[in-house]
């Protein structure tokens, strides 16, 4: 019997470890072939839509336009990449993807989340993450971690800004404590990794996914 996809995301403020942890678990995961995605991107069409929404010439993009710039990102990416991987069994790890409209341009921007949810169903077709890991980490920590590189266009957004945007994913964790789980990104990153894993072994077992 051929097995259900899996879908893995993982989500915080830049700044939180969601990169790092990512290329961890693809080693992990490793036997298992994963579809290693990120958001905006992984296809030509939702690349190019990346460039332009992280360039920090495009200062003057409006919010409305930020999140359907998004959500066609997404849709593209849900057509080409992720529907046809679940349905022929495959496991995706992803580095963002609903909660971050959400957080950023729900809770940071302030645009009203009934338009976002709805924008989201649209775009996905009401495909969900099963798992959910959320590397939450205050701003002021992530800001610092942050200093040595190239901010991107909403990277260089204050720590208000920030401060929101976690806010917001902790207001999702708590509403969906089934799929969200929350790790500390505080600690050395060793046990976050050891978090992570554990999450994945009882979403694989639950699944029947456990070699």
């Amino acid at each position: 019997m051929s097995r259900k996809g899996l879908f893995i995301s993982l989500e915080g403020i830049d700044g939180c470890g969601k990169s790092s942890l990512k290329t961890e678990l693809e080693e992990f995961l490793q036997p298992y072939s994963p579809v290693s995605i990120r958001e905006p991107g992984s296809t030509v069409i939702s690349e190019q839509i990346r460039q332009l929404l992280l360039d920090c010439r495009n200062d003057n993009i409006g919010d409305r336009t930020e999140a359907m710039l998004y959500a066609s990102a997404r849709c593209q990416l849900v057509d080409e990449i992720i529907q046809p991987s679940l349905s022929s069994g495959r496991l995706i790890l992803a580095d963002r993807y609903i909660d971050s409209t959400i957080a950023y341009q729900g809770y940071g921007r302030g645009l009203k989340l009934d338009f976002l949810y709805n924008l989201n169903q649209l775009c996905t077709g009401g495909i969900e993450p099963d798992l959910t890991l959320l590397l939450d980490l205050d701003p002021l920590v992530a800001l610092d971690r942050r200093a040595d590189g190239r901010p991107d266009r909403l990277e260089q957004e204050g720590l208000e800004f920030q401060t929101r945007v976690r806010e917001g994913y902790l207001q999702i964790a708590q509403t969906n404590p089934a799929r969200v789980k929350v790790i500390d990104a505080s600690q050395p990153q060793v046990l976050v990794k050891t978090m992570a894993i554990e999450y994945i072994n009882e979403l694989m077992q639950r699944h029947n996914w456990s070699e």
